[in-house]
């Protein structure tokens, strides 16, 4: 299993913070059978912050006017919708939430380039309230295809998510499916779609960044 780049720091750091506790705990509780239980769980532990960090190989195949999905997870909303920062006119909205049992990489939904990007500080809202997208902290992405199409992608930051990356700059040329960066523990992704894009997801779907099929910019 490959281990996200977000991982190799705090994997370690987890480690010895798991292991120091249960040290602590395991000198206040001389009591073998609890100590057993304290064990178990802090191996559980580990294994779920390491799987938390999977960096999964995933192959897109490359497709003019296909907008991939830019996360694990499933999708919680699909609406019309004011968006104000990038596009300023209304828009598809369509959210995918992302557990912490999903794999937290994000992908380039489309080929094209970085057209715009902006950082939000805000709160950390449970991110499938309605005012998280507005109100949490975030990043807001707008990417461009060759053809002159626009979309925003928006990484938002959940009720524990404390670190929300990305990694390409403006001008910065990207290719369908491409790692572009990474929400820590439980988070959202919102792409804003022009409005006669064809959507092929629904309400409660499950998407794989990168294979899922989310929207045509083109009807087809």
């Amino acid at each position: 299993m490959r281990i996200h780049k977000e991982g190799i720091k705090m994997i370690p750091l987890m480690a010895v913070l798991t292991g120091g506790l249960y040290a602590l705990l395991y000198w206040l509780i001389p009591i073998f059978i609890i100590q057993l239980i304290i064990a178990v769980i802090a191996i559980i532990f580990m294994i779920l912050v390491v799987r938390f960090f999977r960096n999964p190989n995933v192959i897109t195949p490359p497709k003019d006017g296909v907008v991939y999905a830019p996360a694990e997870g499933k999708v919680v909303v699909i609406e019309k919708t004011y968006e104000g920062e990038y596009h300023k006119e209304d828009r598809i909205q369509v959210s995918i939430f992302m557990s912490p049992l999903n794999v937290h990489v994000n992908r380039s939904p489309i080929k094209g380039v970085v057209d715009f990007f902006k950082y939000h500080p805000g709160k950390f809202l449970v991110a499938w309230h309605p005012k998280s997208s507005t109100d949490n902290e975030r990043t807001s992405v707008g990417f461009k295809t060759e053809n002159g199409v626009t979309i925003l992608m928006r990484q938002i930051a959940g009720a524990v998510a404390r670190r929300i990356a990305f990694y390409p700059k403006v001008g910065d040329a990207v290719e369908q499916g491409t790692s572009v960066g990474f929400i820590r523990f439980g988070s959202r992704v919102d792409l804003f779609l022009p409005l006669d894009a064809d959507i092929k997801v629904k309400i409660g779907d499950l998407t794989k960044g990168g294979e899922t099929e989310v929207a045509y910019l083109d009807k087809r």
